[in-house]
């Protein structure tokens, strides 16, 4: 067995015995019904206090052969609206940045909890899409009439 798979394992054992109230992720089920591993589809709630409360915001993580020496690729569904948010859905942070501070020892919850600070405290220093970097920048009530478009659109059901 890979690394790779050992650590995907391990990691999901310790996110059903403890993980952050709200959140979801579970590897995704290949066609034949047996687990996927290397693909987790997960949630993350928007934090209480913010204008991001009340959504629950679907990702995607895609874990390389090279995990955990190499970061997982973080994708929302393509047009996410967030300044750090490639328009292709791809979240850019540091934590997910082999260049920057991915460490091999980053769990997947301090992955999910990282995306969730990053939801309502953007980097203005690292944009990813035009619209929303300049909307944060310059016009605050059309991002946050914009955030809440979002907010409606992914509504937290329990």
């Amino acid at each position: 067995m890979s690394l790779r798979n050992i650590r995907l394992q391990e990691e999901r054992k310790q996110w059903r015995k403890d993980h952050p109230f709200g959140f979801f992720a579970k590897p995704v089920k290949g066609a034949d019904g047996s687990l996927d591993l290397t693909v987790w589809k997960a949630g993350i709630p928007g934090k209480a206090g913010t204008i991001w409360e009340g959504g629950i915001y679907p990702i995607r993580l895609d874990f390389p052969a090279e995990y955990p020496s190499k970061p997982p690729k973080v994708k929302f569904p393509p047009g996410f609206y967030h300044p750090n948010i490639y328009p292709s859905g791809t979240v850019c942070l540091s934590i997910l940045n082999e260049d920057q501070d991915w460490k091999p020892a980053i769990t997947l919850k301090q992955i999910l909890l990282g995306v969730q600070e990053l939801l309502n405290t953007p980097n203005p220093d690292s944009p990813a899409q035009e619209p929303a970097w300049k909307a944060f920048s310059k016009d605050p009530a059309l991002y946050e009439k914009k955030v809440l478009d979002q907010v409606k659109k992914y509504p937290h059901t329990v």
